[in-house]
């Protein structure tokens, strides 16, 4: 789902507590990464581009929920999923509600480019995706709208020219 919010719903009011989201970080053969166009559901005027993931849900390993949020938000179930690339902390407004969350960004490639929203959506992301797109490294870098995370044209850029890093970079926690 959203950036601002993934999947399934945070557990519990604590703000301590971290939601576990694994995020995808979707290549085509061109390199492009495809993203998901959010809004707020109750002013669809705050508008934000985000890469497809969402919340863990029962015991499901964080690589297998990057797979299944990818099939569920996009329609496409031929990707690999490759090694973890990022991993932050953010928190942000959403829905009337806080979310914290503890995301972890999978490189995964793909062949399939044909992409479809509606079918797999809760109803929340169906009141707050917009739809998809396929965006070049260069087009990123020069999108108006915000992009989360907030550097992933250059975390783009920099992985297509240096490959996935060998360990997970940690991001600056990102507040909104």
């Amino acid at each position: 789902m959203a950036e601002r919010s993934g999947g399934t719903e945070p557990t519990g009011t604590d703000e301590r507590r971290l939601r576990k989201v694994a995020r995808v970080v979707l290549l085509d053969p061109q390199d492009r990464i495809l993203l998901l166009h959010g809004f707020e559901p109750d002013d669809p005027s705050s508008t934000w581009w985000f890469t497809p993931g969402g919340g863990l849900e029962g015991g499901e390993s964080r690589e297998e929920a990057a797979l299944r949020e990818l099939a569920e938000e996009t329609g496409i179930t031929d990707a690999r999923l490759g090694p973890l690339l990022w991993r932050r902390i953010c928190s942000f407004p959403f829905d009337g509600r806080r979310w914290e969350q503890d995301e972890w960004y999978y490189l995964c490639r793909t062949e399939q480019t044909s992409v479809r929203t509606g079918g797999g959506l809760t109803e929340l992301e169906r009141r707050s995706v917009a739809g998809l797109r396929w965006w070049t490294a260069e087009e990123l870098a020069a999108a108006t709208e915000p992009v989360y995370p907030t550097r992933l044209a250059e975390l783009l850029r920099t992985l297509l020219v240096e490959g996935p890093p060998g360990a997970p970079v940690i991001l600056e926690t990102e507040r909104v």
